[in-house]
């Protein structure tokens, strides 16, 4: 099955059909061509229109708009963060998102973005890993087992070989919840009942707690010499995770920074604090890892050209697959100037 040529009928890619996609490439592939996707788009980062996302804050959560552009192809996520939600058995984040021509502005692709956002985020988190974390790094501890954990874990496991995992969340059930989910696919993993003892041995620690407050998961005195930091919980305007003095130990990467100056791990610091931009890394423009003593830091809150990275990537796979559907979602009437005839004509 392959979108046919009728320009008005738009693949839509739902949560049924993504997961099976996901499935039939595997995980582990999904994630290490996805982040490709994402390293290729950073090379051409200054090709792309780029602008902080268009956030609508309220007190139980945000709301958000994500576009980017080559001037080829457009993109655009809407997403959500609302941590209240677990409460209710709804989820914290969700999201949908379209690829469209810039040439004549038609939807080329429609999809669900919830599992999507959820593997590449993973997927970015182990692009960044791959310049700044320490060689030879084989542990790794999340703090936050939440919806995201187990796919940070898949891909630092696919692109760095990191099969030993330290597990805490303030909940034990996250944390059992995310041991059994990984426990087939060859980690060896161990529940940790703090987050001190969850930082004992590893080269890498990811964050990705879900509580929309300055918080302090990560205190200055478990960061030790050469860690690699994954900082991916805080995401929006007073939410953070750790300890400002950290980050003045550390040597800080971001994606794009007038976003992550609002609301990433760097908020806590004067807007004129030196940061090195991911992409200058990728592309040899700036250096990562110098020395393994340094303790670099991932600030990341999410682009929107990770998401036209997933868009395009999805795009790709999906054409020779029965994983899509044909959404009758466009106008097309027979003459472009008689829209009203083409409602009356349906009588």
């Amino acid at each position: 099955m392959t979108p046919i040529p009728n320009l008005n009928i738009v693949p839509f890619v739902s949560v049924d059909n993504m997961m099976k996609l996901i499935l039939k490439i595997g995980i582990e592939k999904f994630l290490t061509d996805l982040a490709a996707y994402v390293e290729d788009d950073f090379l051409r980062w200054e090709s792309f229109d780029k602008t902080a996302r268009v956030a609508a804050h309220s007190i139980d959560g945000v709301i958000e708009l994500m576009p980017a552009s080559d001037h080829s192809l457009y993109a655009f996520k809407y997403v959500n963060g609302h941590p209240k939600n677990t409460r209710e058995g709804r989820q914290t984040v969700t999201a949908f998102g379209l690829l469209a021509d810039v040439s004549n502005g038609y939807p080329t692709l429609l999809s669900e973005m919830t599992i999507l956002t959820a593997l590449r985020t993973a997927a970015t988190s182990a692009v960044a890993a791959k310049y700044l974390a320490p060689k030879n790094a084989h542990t790794m501890a999340i703090i936050g087992n939440g919806a995201q954990s187990e796919f940070q874990a898949m891909a630092f496991k696919a692109m760095l070989g990191i099969k030993n995992l330290r597990l805490y969340d303030v909940d034990p059930a996250a944390t059992k919840k995310c041991t059994a989910n990984l426990k087939k696919f060859g980690f060896d993993i161990t529940p940790c009942g703090s987050v001190e003892e969850a930082m004992h041995g590893v080269q890498i620690v990811t964050t990705a707690t879900a509580d929309k407050q300055c918080a302090t998961i990560l205190s200055d005195n478990l960061v030790g010499a050469g860690l690699h930091i994954n900082a991916i919980g805080g995401d929006c305007p007073g939410k953070t995770e750790l300890h400002r003095d950290i980050l003045l130990r550390s040597d800080i990467f971001v994606e794009y920074p007038p976003q992550t100056r609002i609301e990433g791990e760097i908020q806590q610091l004067p807007e004129d604090h030196p940061v090195q931009e991911l992409w200058q890394v990728i592309a040899g423009q700036a250096q990562g890892r110098k020395s393994a003593g340094q303790i670099t830091l991932f600030d990341s809150v999410g682009f929107a050209i990770e998401d036209f990275s997933a868009l395009r990537y999805v795009r790709d796979q999906v054409r020779q697959t029965p994983f899509f559907e044909e959404l009758d979602m466009l106008a097309d009437p027979d003459d472009p100037r008689d829209l009203f005839g083409m409602i009356l004509r349906a009588a």
